[in-house]
């Protein structure tokens, strides 16, 4: 499972013209799903997400995480992001997970995200056709795999 963080000051995603998720001060997270990945790595992937450090504390270090500043979390399918692109000039998606399983682990890792409080839990669409916006505070930009 491959997160792909982005520490952003606004954020927001929509599907056919209309706004289906936006968040503040926060993370946008783009999420890819891997074959063989599990709700446990699911867990795993969170929990380091609310926790990562990369907001700002008062002396200006990236000490705090998402939950520390309570900041929104916007979660977005990213199948290309579960891409093999070590060979040649096009991606082999032979390491994603098929798409009702990805869409099972997707479901379960926002929900999960949901539960835990204290952030604003925003989504797009599985599968659509979304277009992403945001201002990337930094930026800063990490890349996450379990």
């Amino acid at each position: 499972m491959r997160g792909l963080i982005q520490r952003v000051s606004q954020a927001s995603v929509s599907v056919d013209g209309n706004m289906v998720g936006q968040i503040d001060q926060g993370l946008l997270l783009l999420l890819g799903v891997q074959k063989n990945d599990t709700q446990q790595q699911a867990d795993k992937l969170l929990q380091k997400i609310v926790k990562y450090r990369v907001f700002s504390d008062q002396q200006g270090k990236m000490n705090d995480g998402l939950l520390d500043v309570g900041g929104g979390l916007l979660i977005v399918s990213q199948f290309t992001l579960a891409a093999d692109t070590q060979k040649g000039l096009r991606p082999s998606f032979s390491s994603a997970a098929e798409p009702d399983i990805a869409k099972d682990i997707y479901h379960y890792f926002v929900e999960q995200a949901k539960a835990i409080g204290g952030i604003s839990v925003q989504t797009g669409i599985f599968a659509a056709d979304m277009q992403v916006s945001l201002v990337n505070d930094g930026p800063v930009t990490f890349l996450l795999e379990t």
